[in-house]
């Protein structure tokens, strides 16, 4: 055998050594998450179980805050209260609403700005400025504007006409606080939009130009299949926050007239904070829980779908 072949077989029966795998290090780490891993369960965990235990009890709060344990009727109520299901109804009419007319509002101001070359900065910063108020302040502005006596709103509908009470009506109250709601958040659809359109490649849309593609099918064919996602991260924002709606309602008409405006929320701050019947107001919250939860379950669906969870 030759020098050179028996250098080869050598080669050939000898082994990389593979070098060990290093095992991620969680002690230390772990170590010092464990408090703050505890505050927040117990921040979140303790107050959920003391809450379904309320559901199940008669709070009383003389001589100090006391269980009495009931049973189902709360439940039972719940599911057998005629307003409360009125209420439902409201919230969810009010969710389609606000959330849909945002939703639209918001994509066709993005595809406007979109289009604008020059000054779209500005434009851009003064469509923003609702959503930088705090819904109470929202809601004070919107009474002032719609009071009866020196609205600027009420004074424009007297000039079409309308010579009513903008907030004392049921419909017309129920028009108004939807329209603050799609008046403070449109813009941040319409930014989510934007953001969207602006990420979609100029080629692409220089193609489409070339192939003949015009207005409604750019829209189409383009621009829509390829922010489809962002849309539906913006949806699902604005649903979680439609869902738990409270400031402008209550500042505006207190659920009134009438409980035209009298949403889930609304009705369980007035059960637990005015009643004082924190047992029945609980079995409403964990119910308020339990349709959020679904709502986020669905849109988490619709995102895993499009491989958007991964």
């Amino acid at each position: 055998m030759t020098h050179a072949a028996e250098t080869s077989a050598v080669r050939g029966s000898a082994k990389p050594k593979s070098s060990p795998r290093k095992e991620p290090r969680i002690g230390f780490e772990g170590a010092m998450m464990a408090p703050g891993l505890l505050l927040l369960a117990a921040l979140s965990i303790v107050p959920f179980l003391a809450l379904i235990a309320m559901s199940f009890s008669r709070v009383r709060l003389l001589g100090g805050v006391r269980l009495d344990l009931v049973g189902l009727s709360n439940w039972a109520r719940f599911f057998t209260d005629a307003d409360m299901w009125m209420s439902w109804l409201r919230t969810i009419i009010f969710f389609v609403l606000t959330v849909g007319l945002e939703m639209a509002l918001g994509i066709g101001i993005a595809l406007c700005l979109f289009r604008v070359l020059r000054g779209r900065n500005i434009l851009l910063a003064l469509l923003l400025l609702p959503m930088f108020a705090a819904p109470s302040i929202v809601g004070l502005l919107g009474r002032y504007l719609t009071d009866s006596t020196f609205g600027l709103y009420a004074w424009v509908l007297r000039a079409f006409g309308y010579s009513g009470d903008i907030l004392g009506a049921p419909i017309s109250a129920f028009a108004a606080v939807v329209l603050m709601d799609v008046w403070e958040w449109t813009p941040l659809i319409a930014l989510i939009t934007l953001a969207g359109l602006s990420s979609v490649p100029q080629s692409v849309r220089e193609a489409a130009a070339v192939d003949g593609a015009r207005g409604w099918m750019t829209l189409r064919y383009i621009l829509f299949p390829a922010i489809s996602n962002v849309l539906l991260v913006a949806l699902l924002i604005r649903s979680m926050d439609a869902i738990r709606y409270f400031d402008i309602i209550w500042v505006t008409t207190n659920g009134g007239p009438a409980d035209a405006t009298k949403i889930v929320p609304i009705r369980l701050y007035e059960t637990a904070f005015r009643f004082f019947d924190l047992g029945y107001a609980a079995a409403i919250g964990l119910a308020m829980l339990a349709f959020s939860i679904f709502i986020a379950r669905t849109f988490v669906r619709l995102l895993d779908v499009r491989g958007l969870t991964r």
